[in-house]
């Protein structure tokens, strides 16, 4: 049998005992020559049913105190930990843990980290295949403050993310052109979202752009996205409109869909998220939960949104169970260490 997201097919036994799967590359779409009797349609489906992550690793080292400080200031932490992190990371564990198929396209160094990195995605049941390793940058770090209302502060180093090129992303298209999704974020370099904006829109598959950290972005790039989720700082660096209400929500939003982006998110930590659609604008309420640490909310919630929309979920249903994720996350205090499993919500 060859085991699928969806279900058991028992395989043909072709010529000389062999069963296709030694025979055929599956990253192909052309399966009725394999299975005659079924239709395309619904093989594609089957095989489909794939969430690709692009984006950075990072090694993320924290230190709780009780608030963050001020610029040439010195507080003394009382807790230290590190923790596998990363935006890039973050989303695709979040997205393997709460059940999604997640092929994880990244670079990491040579080193202690980068290995780890490794073991730790395998574990989490992503594939590793397109994970490539820098000889010469060291692994991405992230350094993290978080005060005592779960607030946070980060610098990172991005280390080998910065060498993840549009060439490495290219070895990616096999994989991407049979993808239901392809999630990223912008701790990469801009000329490679680009370039997996392009790729997407070549093949017709979804592009969720998360534009974090903030950054200024082309009209080129703007146009190759499908789904973008920008929390309100990131919301206010692209579109120049400071949200504070109904109104200036409405208004960030027209404005990214008239780059010609379909969906719109808008997340609001605990207010929830705000979601403009062909179908639907409005809030999407949170659950309200004792907040520890914020550091991978948004991830989770990317992640976990990733996965819903792959199962067929509404979108105002893909944001709900978006906002359960991120809502678990803050809860725990780490990036990785905090993301739930299905089994959570």
């Amino acid at each position: 049998p060859i085991i699928t997201a969806e279900c058991v097919i028992i395989a043909p036994k072709i010529k000389n005992n062999t069963t296709k799967d030694s025979m055929y590359n599956w990253s192909s779409t052309d399966y009725s020559s394999i299975f005659p009797m079924w239709s395309v349609e619904l093989l594609n489906t089957m095989i489909k049913n794939k969430i690709t992550v692009i984006g950075s690793s990072n090694t993320d080292m924290v230190i709780k105190s009780d608030r963050l400080p001020i610029p040439g200031e010195t507080v003394i932490g009382n807790q230290f930990s590190m923790h596998h992190g990363g935006k890039g990371a973050n989303q695709a564990v979040a997205a393997a843990r709460l059940g999604g198929d997640v092929t994880f396209v990244c670079r990491v160094g040579n080193d202690m980290f980068g290995k780890e990195a490794l073991d730790h995605y395998r574990q989490s049941g992503i594939d590793t295949s397109l994970i490539s390793t820098d000889p010469d940058e060291a692994s991405g770090t992230a350094l993290i403050l978080v005060d005592r209302l779960g607030e946070n502060s980060i610098a990172v180093a991005l280390g080998a993310n910065k060498n993840l090129d549009a060439d490495l992303v290219k070895k990616a298209t096999s994989i991407i052109k049979v993808s239901s999704y392809v999630l990223t974020q912008l701790e990469t370099p801009l000329d490679t979202v680009l370039h997996i904006g392009t790729i997407c829109k070549t093949y017709n598959v979804p592009f969720i752009l998360n534009p974090a950290p903030a950054a200024e972005l082309s009209d080129e790039l703007l146009a190759q996205v499908d789904i973008i989720t920008p929390n309100a700082i990131e919301a206010y660096h692209l579109t120049g409109v400071k949200l504070s209400d109904l109104k200036s929500l409405q208004q960030a939003s027209s404005k990214l869909h008239n780059y010609g982006i379909q969906t719109v998110i808008i997340t609001m930590g605990e207010q929830g998220a705000y979601l403009s659609s062909y179908d639907f604008r409005g809030y999407i309420s949170a659950d309200h939960v004792d907040v520890v640490d914020t550091t991978a909310a948004g991830d989770t919630f990317n992640g976990a949104l990733v996965v819903a929309l792959c199962e067929g979920y509404k979108m105002q249903d893909a944001v709900r169970f978006a906002n359960c994720a991120a809502g678990f996350s803050v809860g725990k205090l780490g990036a990785q260490s905090s993301i739930p499993f299905r089994t959570d919500l």
